[in-house]
């Protein structure tokens, strides 16, 4: 029982921590949050280490709870947080307009 309340005093320090340091807005769907509602925004370790807390916060992001939920969902279908997490920018962006003139020029001749 005394682990349980170590750890909830030691979740809290982190949180405060990253409450001061970052603007209380999702990191991944960018909704803001106040007062009332603070308590569906949590703390996201970025490398899934829990241990991992520097000062400048730079392991964590704020992320609304349905957004960290997907999080971990995705890293459970993707082999797990033992692996390193991805960057969240592929090298190659979706472009869904990207062979737009070329289909048009194609219909246009056709």
């Amino acid at each position: 029982m005394e682990a349980r309340m170590a750890l909830s005093h030691y979740e809290q320090s982190y949180r405060a921590r990253a409450l001061k340091l970052f603007p209380w807005i999702c990191a991944h769907c960018g909704r803001e949050f106040d007062g009332k509602k603070l308590s569906q925004l949590t703390v996201h370790h970025k490398d899934h280490n829990h241990d991992n807390n520097p000062p400048d916060g730079s392991n964590w992001e704020l992320l609304c709870l349905y957004c960290h939920d997907n999080e971990h969902q995705r890293d459970q279908v993707g082999g797990g947080a033992n692996e390193p997490s991805p960057n969240h920018e592929p090298d190659h962006p979706f472009t869904p307009f990207a062979n737009l003139a070329g289909l048009l020029k194609r219909n246009t001749a056709a």
